[in-house]
């Protein structure tokens, strides 16, 4: 049987249960092991010079196919996938309803009472770089074309506090320099979005879990905190700093 990267790659983390990109992964290197066999090819032949003789776009379209049929559904970071594609992805709650009664409830946010200051905890995240104080404003999602072209047409509130679900960036990029902060509910500090806002100077929470935080609430980001660092991932120390909820909308 044919050998290729994955038998040997110590990063190959499979998913349990399955999920569909690793139902995806598993039909292609099942397909790639195939080919090879059939033609008598190596995996580095097939790297550098006969992936696109053995493999075609038909094949992978074909092979997505039997996952989303078998009842398998990618989890979108942003609504537009869902929109596009809703055979193919799983519902985005909220997406439907009242944008201003939506808010996030993550099963991990941890929620604290209201301390002496009146700041009520309700979730945390990965601050990407560390700012002399805390940033605070008023929250407001954007989580689809619909709410970034109304920032374009009207423009962003000032001290908008943008949550979002997309750590790509592209969704957001061209209101992105307009927010005065950033909770992003996906990615790490090294996602797109953790980089556009580095340059930027604007204060963002990467990989965030909050509760209870919906569009006109006033919240504070403890980006004071301690940046999170790639190898703080590898090695699975939580560095993550506190959101808080100042005064409901």
């Amino acid at each position: 049987m044919a050998k290729i990267h994955s038998d040997t790659n110590k990063y190959d983390q499979r998913a349990t249960p399955p999920n569909v990109v690793e139902i995806f992964h598993g039909g292609i290197r099942d397909l790639i092991r195939t080919r090879l066999d059939e033609v008598g090819d190596t995996w580095s032949n097939f790297v550098f010079g006969t992936s696109y003789d053995l493999i075609s776009a038909k094949d992978v379209v074909e092979l997505e196919k039997r996952a989303v049929d078998a009842g398998y559904r990618y989890v979108a970071s942003a609504t537009i996938s869902a929109e596009e594609r809703p055979n193919a992805y799983q519902q985005i709650g909220g997406a439907d309803g009242d944008a201003d009664e939506f808010s996030f409830e993550h099963p991990r946010a941890v929620v604290e009472p209201a301390d002496e200051a009146g700041r009520q905890r309700r979730g945390q995240g990965d601050n990407v770089v560390r700012f002399p104080a805390n940033a605070v404003g008023t929250a407001r999602y954007y989580r689809s074309v619909k709410d970034v072209m109304e920032g374009l047409t009207n423009g962003v509130p000032p001290e908008t506090i943008a949550i979002i679900d997309d750590s790509g960036g592209t969704l957001t990029a061209p209101i992105l320099e307009q927010f005065h902060g950033v909770i992003c509910a996906g990615g790490t500090v090294k996602s797109h979005l953790g980089i556009l806002t580095r340059e930027f100077g604007i204060p963002c929470l990467m990989n965030a879990c909050i509760s209870g935080i919906r569009n006109g609430d006033r919240v504070e980001i403890e980006v004071s905190g301690r940046a999170k660092a790639m190898g703080d991932y590898q090695t699975q120390d939580d560095h993550s700093v506190r959101v808080w909820l100042l005064s409901r909308h």
